[in-house]
């Protein structure tokens, strides 16, 4: 069965039925506008556009896939601020040939992915469109804390990341070049019956067996990130000065709080891990990986700044500090890196 079967009213009481609501959640899908509880008096908002093509292929991604990354990257956003995330809105654009069981799984990838932080999804709207087309509107609360914006770095302050850098990226080098099948996709329970575990969601179809894993697991970070949500508020509670997730790239997103802090940032290259994965798919493809741990941004790891005498707890890692000036600088390195560019990049 398509959507073009069920009709317009047919796939909102599809969608509907599958999303269970939660506390802050007074009035759901149904009428013509929710109603939600705001405890702390101020909502935070954020909002992403997602476009098959360009964000994300449909042949690379099962629909599951794609709304876990979906709601994701909107609320990473939410808990970059400090705040923590209640629910989301979803515009679904889609063409009359889409199936039930792919909208089905799209729907349980955002209702999974809501349910690791409490939010809902709470409504949204549908549309006939040529390709997939996902709208994402996150809203938050602070619980009494002072939203974390990006310009609040002094000098003589640390940067520090938690959360994986540079998998997601990697992950979309691998398809790109063709050294993992893009084949192979997963739903809720994980990867089909066969292939390897571990987060494994693509075929290796060239080189050594020995490094399937490796980088099937690099795959499955690209088709779906894993943010350490509790991250953010917990930052907010430590004093952290500035943060965002890195949605861009690290380096890219971190100029963006040397400019609005009027700092200047200095990394140190040492300090950023390259783990077997990264390490093995860099041989595969002759990469640098610390090209994609400074550019990849598909991760959604939270970067913040703190007051030096300030205590991280793991898996917070610092990797390097303000000074005043301008800019971001790795130490040691003379590269002209970027990151994300949605009039430049892509993911074809």
């Amino acid at each position: 069965m398509t959507v073009g079967d069920l009709g317009e009213f047919g796939v909102i009481g599809r969608i509907a039925g599958r999303l269970p609501q939660g506390a802050a959640v007074l009035l759901g899908p149904g009428d013509d506008a929710a109603v939600l509880s705001a405890p702390d008096g101020r909502v935070v908002v954020s909002t992403d556009l997602l476009i098959e093509g360009r964000h994300f292929r449909r042949n690379w991604s099962s629909g599951y896939d794609i709304g876990r990354k979906a709601a994701a990257q909107n609320l990473s956003d939410i808990a970059a601020m400090g705040a923590d995330p209640t629910a989301i809105f979803v515009g679904l654009g889609m063409p009359a040939d889409v199936t039930t069981d792919w909208l089905d799984a799209l729907t349980d990838g955002f209702r999974d992915e809501c349910a690791l932080v409490g939010a809902s999804v709470a409504g949204g709207d549908i549309s006939r469109s040529d390709t997939v087309v996902l709208g994402v509107t996150a809203l938050g609360d602070l619980g009494g804390r002072r939203p974390v914006t990006r310009s609040g770095a002094l000098p003589g302050e640390v940067v520090a990341v938690a959360g994986r850098l540079g998998h997601a990226a990697a992950g979309l080098a691998l398809l790109q070049a063709g050294r993992v099948g893009p084949d192979v996709v997963s739903g809720p329970s994980g990867p089909p019956e066969g292939v390897p575990r571990g987060g494994a969601e693509g075929r290796v179809v060239a080189g050594d067996g020995g490094i399937e894993e490796l980088l099937s697991a690099l795959v499955d970070a690209h088709r779906r990130p894993r943010p350490l949500y509790a991250c953010g508020p917990g930052a907010a509670r430590l004093g952290a000065t500035a943060m965002l997730d890195v949605s861009d790239g690290l380096l890219q997103d971190l100029d963006h709080i040397a400019e609005a802090s009027g700092v200047r940032i200095e990394l140190d290259p040492g300090a950023f891990p390259v783990g077997p994965a990264l390490a093995a798919a860099a041989r595969a493809l002759g990469a640098d990986p610390l090209e994609w741990i400074l550019t990849g941004g598909d991760d959604h790891a939270f970067a913040a700044v703190f007051p030096s005498d300030v205590r991280l707890p793991e898996p917070w890692l610092v990797i390097g500090r303000v000074t005043e000036g301008e800019g971001v600088h790795v130490a040691g390195r003379a590269d002209a890196w970027g990151g994300w560019d949605h009039f430049r990049s892509s993911h074809d």
